[in-house]
């Protein structure tokens, strides 16, 4: 039996003349993300995306599997395709969905019928093939308000096709649609969805990671190299930027007021991931940050932290409470690696008493006691840089 995917997008259709565009790079992203799983053909009709295995090795699930992490897929149904012929219609229904219609009591059709040409129109379509389904199940009713499930009919302008599920996608738009962002990523629950995020709406990622050791141990490393690979399983390959970040935490907490420490150590990993992101081509940072969570992301904490940069930073979590991200990292697969207790640098050194409405003139000021070019520049120049990609 003739099986494949059906890929619908959504807001790329609103894109007018860049349509063709937005449709190409989503294009690219599903055959790169589903390559190592056999051959596979790719093609694009009539605001749809055909994804058909060319043999029986290409398992259908997997490519299912890997489809629903491809930013700009709204939904992705597994069909049977055949002739655009109501007998056949009616056959295949019965022949491919029989393990579904044996399963339930209620059901009912839908048909969308793009090819005008064809002699029944949609609520023809849908009456006639209802009524065949009845035919050969007679346990079977047919409900319009609350059906078990919806048989859905496409008349096509090559071929009919035929399915009952509809899988959600993430939406939003194919990467590298949108630029290159920095992300400011730490071992914890927020900056890998504040990623996701952003990520989902086009833009390409690269991933700052700030390393204190040996106050911060290998096992938090390694747990930030695995946050990346979940993500780069929606996100596609991540460069990530291990910054060295011992020395100077140890210089601000030798030289600096106690409660200032939190902020002006903010304000070094936004300068340092700012000449990171500079020289990676990225045009914003990232953060996972959230106001008021903690006293580093008070409203005058993060004007603070702002001025310390001159590229747009994205917060896309700023809103939001901890169980509504958590929901997210759970729904991404991040959340369980999150919460392993490998501690990251901004546990290192912290006030007791942090400032939560601190004066930027204030923080400059403590910061002239610091040589912050020259210790900017060392920590860029001593990252390690680790290609990462998603594990298949």
């Amino acid at each position: 039996m003739d099986e494949l995917i059906l890929v619908k997008y959504g807001e790329i259709i609103l894109k007018g003349l860049n349509r063709p565009l937005f449709e190409e790079k989503l294009i690219k992203n599903i055959k790169n993300v589903i390559k190592d799983l056999g051959k596979i053909k790719v093609t694009k009709a009539q605001a749809t995306i055909y994804v058909e295995p060319l043999n029986d090795d290409v398992s259908i699930t997997k490519v299912i599997e890997r489809l629903k992490k491809v930013s700009g897929i709204v939904s992705i149904s597994r069909v049977a395709k055949m002739e655009k012929d109501l007998d056949e219609i009616n056959n295949k229904c019965v022949e491919y969905l029989r393990p579904v219609l044996d399963q339930i009591k209620t059901f009912k059709v839908e048909t969308k019928r793009a090819d005008k040409k064809f002699p029944l129109k949609s609520p023809e379509i849908s009456r006639e093939v209802g009524g065949y389904i009845l035919s050969q199940f007679n346990h079977l009713v047919v409900d319009v308000h609350n059906p078990d499930i919806v048989v859905n009919v496409e008349v096509r302008d090559t071929f009919a096709y035929v399915y009952t599920e509809k899988i959600a996608g993430i939406g939003g738009m194919p990467i590298g649609t949108n630029g290159k962002a920095a992300l400011l990523l730490s071992g914890g629950i927020d900056s890998p969805v504040a990623g996701w995020m952003i990520a989902k709406r086009g833009v390409e990622l690269e991933a700052v990671h700030f390393f204190s050791a040996p106050y911060t141990s290998e096992r938090a490393k390694d747990k930030v190299i695995e946050l990346a690979k979940i993500m780069a399983s929606y996100c596609g390959r991540i460069k990530l930027h291990i910054v060295p970040f011992t020395d100077i935490q140890l210089d601000i907490h030798e030289k600096c007021p106690e409660d200032q420490m939190t902020l002006i150590m903010r304000r070094f990993m936004m300068k340092i991931a700012e000449r990171i992101a500079v020289k990676s081509g990225c045009n914003a940072l990232i953060t996972g940050e959230s106001l008021g969570q903690v006293a580093s992301q008070t409203i005058q904490s993060l004007g603070v932290t702002n001025a310390a940069v001159d590229l747009p930073v994205f917060r896309p979590l700023i809103g939001m409470d901890k169980d509504e991200i958590v929901t997210i990292a759970r729904k991404i697969d991040t959340f369980e690696t999150s919460i392993l207790p490998y501690e990251d640098c901004c546990t290192v050194f912290v006030p007791k008493h942090p400032k939560t409405k601190p004066v930027l003139d204030k923080i400059v000021e403590s910061e002239t006691h610091l040589d912050v070019e020259t210790m900017v520049d060392k920590a860029v120049n001593d990252t390690e840089v680790i290609e990462i990609t998603a594990e298949k």
